[in-house]
């Protein structure tokens, strides 16, 4: 691949997106906000060309031909925003800006990243035929810009990746995950409390994720949904207990067991036959990466 456009520059997924772009010797067109604070989450370098502008302001001439466009822009991903149709509609827009942006410039692949909340609450197995369901206004303005998309794509010989990203992890995720808010009492000798964690979970570190992403662009010969995740479900309470293993030492405690508690667990086949076989970074080896920056934090504090 020569030359890939990516939205949402500053995001963890765009910057890993970004990394694995430059390990692999293709441009990047990296389009961010005008004036974010973010700007330095993006990777520089030879291959990366940075555009600060909003996607309605773009035409083709402000972009170069390229084989793909990546959509990680999204806005009113806090908890307080989900919910906020405005916000989420918003978002719609934007995405088919996207889409529109892609063709502009000679796309041959737009990937869209959609999420597990379209699904809503699943107990079983989630394949990309499971029925859609999403809770909350982010998973139904994610589905609606899913659909929406893949319209406009095939209208215009476009092939349209959806993926539907489970839970990714890694240096460049929120302040606000379990991981990280693990992570943190850990280092600082604080002890953790967890809900009783029994639920099946999934962790895909985030250059696994972009190295999904960048395969599915290269690879994938239809449109279609397709499950972002690694092939490691199990209980969360086990990734929590690797977690403090890691860290040594580590304090923790879980509440009472509620019966109503679903969890994840996705089906990655038809991503896997897309992209090929993909040896994934083991929970344990990722979370050691994490830790020592917290170490470094607290030695500062």
């Amino acid at each position: 691949m020569r030359r890939m456009i990516i939205t949402g520059a500053t995001s963890m997924l765009g910057a890993a997106l970004t990394n694995e772009c430059i390990r692999r010797g293709t441009e990047v067109v990296a389009i961010a906000h005008r004036g974010s604070k973010k700007l330095s989450a993006v990777p520089r370098g030879d291959l990366v060309t940075l555009i600060e502008a909003d996607l309605g302001e773009l035409c083709a001439k402000d972009l170069p031909e390229s084989d793909a466009l990546c959509h990680f822009g999204w806005a009113g991903t806090s908890r307080e925003q989900r919910n906020d149709p405005n916000v989420q509609c918003e978002n719609i827009a934007q995405t088919l800006c996207a889409a529109r942006l892609a063709c502009e410039c000679g796309c041959k692949v737009f990937l869209g990243a959609g999420s597990q909340a379209e699904y809503g609450k699943v107990d079983g197995r989630i394949t990309t035929e499971t029925r859609v369901q999403p809770l909350t206004c982010y998973g139904t303005a994610k589905f609606a810009a899913g659909k929406l998309s893949r319209r406009f794509c095939d209208d215009h010989g476009i092939l349209h990746v959806w993926t539907r990203i489970f839970s990714v992890y890694g240096p460049h995720d929120g302040e606000s995950t379990m991981i990280k808010y693990a992570l943190r009492c850990f280092s600082e000798g604080e002890t953790a409390h967890f809900s009783a964690a029994v639920q099946s979970w999934n962790y895909l570190h985030e250059r696994d994720a972009a190295k999904l992403f960048y395969l599915l662009c290269e690879r994938a010969k239809t449109s279609g949904v397709y499950n972002v995740a690694s092939d490691d479900t199990r209980p969360l309470k086990s990734f929590i207990e690797e977690m403090r293993a890691v860290a040594g030492d580590a304090k923790c405690d879980y509440a009472p067991s509620s019966p109503d508690v679903i969890g994840l667990d996705p089906d990655i086949s038809e991503t896997l036959a897309a992209v090929g076989e993909m040896n994934f970074i083991p929970f344990s080896e990722g979370i050691a990466e994490m830790l020592p920056l917290y170490k470094r934090a607290g030695d500062k504090a």
